[in-house]
């Protein structure tokens, strides 16, 4: 037990990187066409988000919430949870993520918000718009096939980056622990990503 300082995160993975993409390509194929669908309402959210933030709150909240119970389930308990038990604490968490999203954005949102661009909400905005349209192409760039990009609405990285961005450009942060679980999400996500390059 004297080396335990030589492990390192990929020692602790349970799969390879050709069966999380084999997983994240099937998971895509079965889902199709809600991949359109979640463009669509991404593209929403951002308006919404963009041009109504006083009257945006609300259904951006609400919707986000939806997404959050759906990601949770569909992919961190029906797919994920096949190659990682950890994914259905994952699940749990996106579960207490859309919670929280309704209980506070929601039912509990505070009254008008300045409609002016601050700082926080462009920087808001370009988080929302790399979650929900730059984020698929990333695979694009990473050379994988189209079936294997990570789409906002379905999968946890690009769902969790553009609810970080949406949040701010809707002045939700004031509600900083809303973003607590997104921020775990993205770090799990991209520590992941990272150990299949090493």
């Amino acid at each position: 037990m004297s080396d335990w300082w030589t492990y390192r995160l990929s020692d602790f993975l349970m799969f390879s990187p050709t069966v999380y993409w084999r997983l994240v390509e099937r998971y895509n194929r079965d889902a199709w066409p809600l991949q359109v669908l979640m463009l669509g309402v991404g593209l929403l959210l951002l308006w919404l988000a963009a041009a109504r933030p006083a009257a945006a709150g609300r259904l951006v909240a609400g919707t986000l919430a939806a997404i959050w119970l759906w990601v949770g389930w569909a992919f961190h308990h029906q797919a994920y949870a096949q190659i990682n038990w950890v994914a259905e604490y994952a699940a749990i968490a996106f579960a207490v993520q859309a919670v929280l999203l309704v209980g506070r954005g929601v039912v509990r949102l505070p009254g008008a918000v300045p409609s002016t661009l601050a700082p926080l909400r462009r920087v808001g905005l370009a988080l929302a718009v790399a979650g929900i349209l730059v984020y698929p192409w990333a695979g694009l760039l990473a050379g994988r096939p189209s079936a294997q990009w990570e789409v906002f609405g379905l999968m946890p990285e690009p769902t969790a980056l553009a609810t970080l961005g949406l949040l701010l450009a809707c002045e939700q942060r004031r509600r900083a622990w809303l973003m607590v679980i997104p921020l775990v999400s993205l770090f799990i996500g991209w520590a992941t990503l990272w150990q299949f390059g090493s």
